[in-house]
């Protein structure tokens, strides 16, 4: 018998549709809900590293995410000069295990369908469009009252909502997200044949320009500046922005900057960081994933972090007969600190780039790689 039979998540991202996967597929009835009014994911790319991999073997969609997405073991390291010089050519670790490749890209509202699809075929109740607007609970349970008027009772809530979680401030936890300094161009386009890997280009007018391939036809670019107001410029503005930022940077940059055509494709976002500390509950309502801690995506942990929020949560909820202290002590101890040290270290590479100092990036890498290769 699980430790709850009946959770509401709040919240449709990687956090949120994770756990709701491994709980409904082991019997918990499961409701999933999200106010936006259909299935979307902001940005137009991720780079999943080998440890959300092996998260999403065990999900059961790890072979979906092969077929749609692009694997690959080396991240090369190229010049801001005439001709893109490639200086480093850098093997991955391979966190999730020797049978899954380093990293693999891909288009984010593609993951998010997959694992859409996933949750509705274990038997997750899915509501898009539809908000929590009360949270009461008291030992047993948890009433939830939600935009469509309707209450109902649950024996766990996860709040799986984002970085300006509403679950987090419903249940009284002030978390301060700051900006971290930095801000991020994002583009989604075809793929040219040159772009097998992730290529970073460090230095320039910008702090990084690089490109992950999403798929067998697409990438997504990106450029990282200083943090800046772009909320007045037009789709086109932002476009040409883009453009004229990536002007610095050639080798396959010279065919990218000619096919970013797209003004919708283009986003511009600033980097935010958080860690809430332990306690991530209060009561029977429990944060994951951004909801509890963001950072800036400098070791593309950020999705690997959800992902094994949620694959924890969950083993603890069914594996264990009661909700209890000691049930909520387990997923701290296991979660909290190999959080804290991703966060620190994401953090730590984007302070030396506004720093301008060289710090030991590779040995932070090692640090990092030698924690995520072992299981959360």
């Amino acid at each position: 018998m699980p430790a709850v039979t009946s959770v509401l998540v709040v919240g449709g991202g990687l956090a949120g549709t994770a756990t709701a996967i491994h709980l409904a597929a082991d019997g918990v009835a499961v409701d999933l809900v999200d106010v936006k009014p259909e299935p979307t994911a902001l940005g137009s790319g991720i780079t999943l590293q080998g440890n959300a991999l092996r998260e999403l073997r065990a999900l059961g969609v790890w072979d979906r995410v092969r077929e749609r997405g692009y694997a690959f073991d080396v991240t090369g390291l190229r010049a801001p000069d005439a001709a893109g010089t490639v200086v480093a050519e850098i093997p991955d670790a391979r966190t999730g295990g020797p049978d899954l490749p380093a990293a693999t890209g891909m288009p984010r509202p593609e993951l998010a369908r997959i694992l859409l699809d996933r949750a509705a075929d274990a038997g997750v109740k899915i509501a898009f469009g539809v908000a929590p607007i009360t949270v009461t609970q008291d030992d047993a349970g948890v009433d939830v009252g939600f935009s469509d008027g309707s209450t109902v009772r649950y024996e766990l809530v996860v709040g799986a909502d984002g970085v300006r979680s509403w679950t987090r401030r419903a249940v009284g936890i002030e978390l301060e997200t700051r900006p971290v300094g930095m801000g991020i161009w994002r583009a989604f386009g075809p793929r040219p044949a040159s772009v097998t890997r992730t290529d970073l280009y460090y230095g320039g007018p910008s702090y990084i320009a690089g490109y992950c391939p999403t798929g067998e036809d697409s990438l997504y670019a990106y450029i990282v500046e200083d943090a800046q107001d772009r909320s007045d410029l037009s789709p086109e503005q932002r476009l040409a922005t883009m453009t004229r930022l990536a002007e610095a940077y050639h080798g396959p940059w010279d065919e990218i900057r000619g096919s970013l055509t797209d003004a919708a494709h283009v986003h511009y976002t600033w980097f935010d960081t958080h860690l809430l500390d332990a306690p991530w509950n209060r009561g029977r309502v429990v944060l994951v994933g951004d909801a509890a801690h963001t950072c800036p995506p400098t070791l593309a942990q950020g999705g690997a972090m959800a992902l094994e929020d949620a694959a924890v949560l969950a083993e603890l909820l069914l594996g264990r007969d009661a909700l209890d202290q000691d049930l909520w002590d387990a997923f701290h101890d296991r979660r909290v600190e190999r959080v804290r040290t991703v966060v620190d270290a994401s953090n730590q590479l984007a302070r030396w780039l506004l720093d301008h100092v060289q710090g030991d990036a590779p040995a932070l890498f090692r640090r990092i790689a030698a924690l995520t290769g072992r299981p959360a």
